[in-house]
């Protein structure tokens, strides 16, 4: 498979570390400019941190891995992106298409681009009242052997299903300062973290355990959202509940339930789901590069 990769992330390959970044959150997670704005402010949060952002798109059916700014600017504005999970990279490349790429097509294109470590704001799982319906985000965990940090899943799915299903597929789930798998909006689930670490370099440890080992799977370090932007987990369920409750009661499903659950958050938090969104975004994207940070260090006293 023939990747398009820009000149920095090739540079940083040889001696840098990398931390790969979706390009959902821009095309489909929130609306222009303030989805230029996160992407931009993700990827310089990395870099202060001493890593280098690669963000992963699909640009005329060409694999991106690294976009400059007018790339970002493109998917920020264009009506045309399609969103793409490991299911679509095919049909997206075959047919030349532009496409934003998830959780787990990101996962899938890292690990082909040899990126070890992956930042992003929550991974899919299974939904609310249907439990047959999992995200590809959690089979893709099961099988490729990149590191995820996020703020848990989404807290509008079914949490404790989507920590079973997990659990099945041998994804160790780690709690980044944190005895819980964090909550997305808030920073604890009620669900027991695998394991807590409170440095990078534990989690560089574990990684480098994983590879000793030639597990397949992924490993997903939960970092609880700041203190400050937290939303209280009573009053976040409250809001989920009545905007899950309007869904069903308009009759939307499939693709378009998850926009308007998003859409209905916001406005019954005054915006604050929003906010909360971009905190752990932004977060999320340091604490991978500190991760990618220590593990490359750690490589380099090996050498």
């Amino acid at each position: 498979m023939r990747l398009n990769m820009a000149l920095n992330v090739q540079q940083a390959m040889k001696s840098q570390p990398i931390v790969a970044l979706e390009s959902t959150v821009i095309s489909h997670g929130l609306p222009y400019p303030d989805n230029l704005q996160v992407a931009q402010a993700m990827e310089a949060a990395i870099r202060d941190e001493g890593a280098t952002p690669a963000t992963i798109a699909i640009l005329q059916g060409q694999v991106h891995i690294g976009l400059d700014e007018g790339q970002l600017e493109r998917l920020a504005q264009s009506k045309e992106v399609r969103k793409v999970s490991r299911r679509d990279l095919a049909l997206t490349v075959g047919l030349g298409l532009d496409g934003a790429t998830t959780v787990s097509a990101t996962m899938y294109l890292a690990h082909q681009a040899g990126i070890e470590l992956f930042a992003t704001g929550g991974i899919g799982g299974v939904h609310r009242g249907h439990p047959f319906d999992v995200s590809a985000d959690l089979t893709e965990l099961g099988r490729t052997p990149v590191t995820v940090v996020c703020a848990g899943a989404k807290a509008i799915l079914d949490l404790p299903l989507t920590r079973e299903v997990l659990e099945t597929q041998g994804v160790p789930v780690i709690g980044y300062g944190n005895d819980e798998m964090a909550a997305f909006y808030s920073r604890g689930s009620g669900l027991p973290a695998d394991v807590r670490v409170d440095t990078p370099q534990q989690v560089a440890q574990i990684i480098r355990a994983r590879r000793d080992l030639r597990l397949q799977t992924g490993l997903l370090v939960t970092v609880p959202v700041p203190a400050e932007d937290e939303i209280p987990p009573a009053e976040i369920a409250q809001a989920i509940a009545q905007a899950t409750e309007q869904a069903e009661r308009e009759g939307i499903t499939g693709a378009a339930l998850t926009p308007f659950v998003l859409s209905r958050l916001a406005e019954l938090t005054q915006g604050r789901s929003v906010r909360t969104n971009i905190s752990l975004l932004h977060n999320n994207a340091r604490v991978a590069a500190r991760v990618a940070v220590a593990l490359h260090q750690d490589r380099a006293r090996t050498l």
